[in-house]
């Protein structure tokens, strides 16, 4: 038994009581919202460990449920959707959430997807071993990651990451030195079945040297290896 908390927002209610009774069956607890803007209410009180969202719902459609989500916490997001289209798959994926599964899926399938997402997210969970770690905390080179709270700070200034620019940057500084291929960090990080390529990683990275870096012509933090991937530079840890 698991014991995850699951927030699971469907509109259909004989389908939602379908996989409720699945995912209780499979040791998960669960809390439910037909709607977006009973989703956004119950999250913030529910703090639930992993979200699966439907896309097609009244009041707030579930992009917009996640945008919004996502700029409250880094809590991984699954998306249900009955579409399939392509452009749909990478438009969930690309406002941060984890995965995306085209109805109608098994409950099997979903149960696999559930445990893939979260056993992604459990090295930031368990951060906290380590030099320049503790309680969840990274501080190194006069940056500062605090994954319990989702916060970043550059020598004591605060600094807004996204989903995905959180989590890439937790891989790298929770490793220094260590140099991560981008194919490793796109599957690391946007999951093996995820639409897009490495230039993923390219973009994300380019994002994080804006927000991290001096100077981001000439990082300092973030080091290309030509022909492999980036790491994060040892410089200080604190």
């Amino acid at each position: 038994m698991s014991g995850e908390k699951i927030l699971l927002v469907e509109d259909d209610p004989s389908l939602a009581e379908v996989l409720r009774y699945n995912l209780l069956k499979n040791g998960y607890r669960v809390v439910a919202a037909g709607d977006g803007y009973k989703a956004l209410e119950v999250f913030r009180s529910a703090k639930p460990d992993i979200v699966l969202l439907d896309v097609m719902l009244p009041g707030l459609d579930g992009y917009e449920v996640c945008r919004r989500l996502l700029k409250e916490s880094s809590t991984p997001v699954i998306m249900l959707t009955a579409r399939g289209e392509e452009m749909d798959k990478v438009l969930g994926l690309e406002i941060g959430a984890d995965d995306y599964i085209t109805k109608p899926f098994s409950m099997r399938e979903l149960a696999s997807r559930i445990k893939a997402v979260l056993r992604r997210r459990q090295p930031q969970r368990e951060m906290g071993s380590g030099e320049g770690m503790s309680e969840g905390i990274i501080s190194i080179s006069g940056i500062t990651i605090d994954s319990s709270r989702h916060l970043v700070t550059v020598d004591g200034n605060p600094v807004e990451l996204g989903p995905k620019e959180f989590e890439l940057l937790t891989v790298l500084a929770s490793s220094p030195g260590r140099v991560f291929g981008r194919q490793y960090l796109l599957e690391r990080i946007w999951g093996y079945e995820y639409a897009g390529n490495t230039r993923t990683v390219d973009v994300h990275i380019r994002w994080l040297r804006e927000k991290l870096e001096k100077d981001p012509a000439k990082p300092e933090k973030i080091i290309t290896v030509r022909g492999f991937g980036y790491k994060f530079e040892v410089g200080s840890i604190d």
